[in-house]
């Protein structure tokens, strides 16, 4: 049978074609609306084609070539096709917001979840899934995310960007291309798609807007189905120097003089995401000379330093931590860095490290500078071994700065002056940011940190030796110049980096 014997027997049948999208980028407006023709979605070895009128044969060839299935013609009214082409092939959305309104047209609701494996292949490669999920990861870039939250929820999907720290909401995909878009992220990856019910970790590399990233990619199947984590890491920006992340000249100095010392430990502590390994990348960077080997044992490895052998954790195949350093070791490294001390036998090398003549410098997770003694007799360190071995522990936490388009000073409130002046500080004005299209209308824009120093002398070495506890080491550094972390924020809020909120959002106790 011949296109032109399909078009005289084609049913004159209407549809709806509110949420119909693209099916191909070789088609163009000028040419459907010419032949008042638009494809409507390709199944089965066959390609739905609404018409109007009698359809010309040769561009009915042309549809039939361009998507390797035969036409299925469906009449429909003129002005309904030609709305839909120019909703569907005039100019590409160039936000997600726009291309989700687009898409979302139809108001379905099908979460897409029960598709069979052969449906679900053939709808991640199709133009609008892929060109959903490459604006969501471009967006996220631009707006300097750090994260990308795909979170299932019902038969939708919540999509939140981690920006500055704080997850911000963003338009949520129709929801029966939920399933669709989580696959097509898992084959980027290079996951399974067809295991949903266990946890799945890869990565891909991809360029958006002329920058090489790097996407940490994390699965976890909840209630409603799968979950996505994508970790950004762009390989093109650049990293902060030491003296531009926040510390004040005294903590600095110090920092840099205990840090170009040819062994000993130095530990930077706080929680996940508080910018420990930026901190001691940037101080890689500053102390280094050329001339000592420096070995670095991550997991993951996030960014690339030239000049430093690292080498990633893979416990898949038992590279741990702990193995991997006793092979760094016979390496003949002068400096270690070592992303974690997580366990006993890790903290024991990284020690040993140290007394044989090594600079360690390493990362845990613990609430202030103090702990982090404590926390290295809990994972069995012997006493002495930590007083002859740790030099200095640096405690940190980022602040939001305030956004420097929209700042304006203000007067702090009542209880932000009593905080401010139980350490004393008496500051009668602090910046603050109204909200702008620059800082996405949150009124920051970047984060800054604040830093609490506490350099292990004779005096706290008696103190962990007699295992008096954090609180009391803490009291015998204050009394010796150490400042605390909150006291070092109001130092930024004074400088109006940042806002008292802020520094009590990210020290409260």
């Amino acid at each position: 049978m011949t296109h032109a014997e399909g078009a005289d027997r084609a049913a004159a049948v209407f549809v709806d074609l509110s949420g119909i999208v693209r099916l191909s980028d070789s088609l163009t407006a000028e040419y459907l609306e010419h032949h008042q023709l638009l494809p409507l979605e390709r199944t089965n070895g066959q390609v739905t084609v609404a018409h109007v009128g009698a359809p010309d044969p040769q561009a009915l060839a042309e549809l039939a070539t361009l998507f390797g299935a035969r036409p299925e013609l469906v009449e429909v009214e003129e002005e309904e096709l030609l709305g839909a082409v120019r909703r569907a092939y005039g100019a590409d959305p160039t936000t997600t917001s726009d291309l989700i309104a687009t898409l979302s047209a139809d108001g379905s609701e099908d979460g897409g979840e029960t598709l069979v494996a052969h449906d679900l292949q053939e709808l991640v490669n199709q133009p609008p899934v892929v060109r959903l999920v490459n604006l969501l990861l471009g967006e996220a870039v631009e707006a300097g995310a750090s994260d990308v939250h795909l979170e299932a929820e019902g038969r939708g999907l919540l999509v939140r960007y981690r920006i500055d720290g704080v997850l911000q909401s963003q338009p949520s995909p129709p929801s029966r291309l939920r399933a669709a878009m989580i696959s097509r992220l898992k084959i980027m990856a290079e996951l399974d798609v067809t295991e949903r019910r266990l946890p799945q970790d890869g990565r891909l590399r991809m360029r958006v807007s002329d920058r090489e990233l790097d996407v940490r990619v994390s699965t976890l199947p909840t209630l409603h189905g799968e979950s996505v984590v994508l970790r950004l890491l762009d390989a093109t920006q650049q990293r902060f120097t030491i003296d531009r992340i926040g510390m004040a000249d005294d903590t600095l100095a110090a920092v840099l003089r205990i840090a170009s010392r040819p062994q000993g430990v130095m530990l930077s502590t706080g929680p996940t995401g508080s910018g420990k390994t930026t901190t001691l990348y940037a101080l890689l960077e500053r102390v280094r000379t050329g001339r000592e080997k420096i070995v670095s044992v991550e997991d993951p490895v996030e960014y690339e330093l030239p000049g430093v052998a690292q080498v990633p954790v893979q416990t898949c195949v038992g590279l741990s931590f702990a193995r991997a350093l006793r092979s760094i070791l016979r390496q003949d490294p002068d400096v270690l860095l070592v992303g974690e001390m997580r366990d006993p036998e890790t903290a024991e090398i990284c020690i040993q490290a140290a007394l044989t003549g090594h600079l360690v410098l390493s990362t845990l997770h613990t609430n202030d500078a103090p702990a982090a003694l404590m926390r290295l007799l809990d994972l069995g360190i012997a006493d002495y071994l930590v007083t002859s071995t740790v030099d200095a522990v640096l405690a940190q936490r980022l602040v939001r700065r305030v956004c420097g388009e929209c700042a304006r000073d203000v007067t702090p409130d009542d209880v932000a002056r009593r905080e401010m002046a139980a350490d004393g500080w008496d500051t009668a004005e602090t910046r603050s940011g109204e909200g702008c299209p620059t800082c996405r209308g949150t009124g920051f824009r970047g984060r800054v940190g604040v830093y609490e120093l506490l350099e292990v002398d004779e005096d706290i070495r008696a103190e962990v030796l007699r295992h008096r506890g954090s609180q009391a080491i803490r009291q015998v550094a204050l009394e010796k110049g150490m400042t605390p972390l909150r006291a070092d924020g109001w130092r930024q809020v004074a400088a109006g980096m940042t806002t008292p909120e802020e520094v009590l959002r990210v020290t409260a106790v």
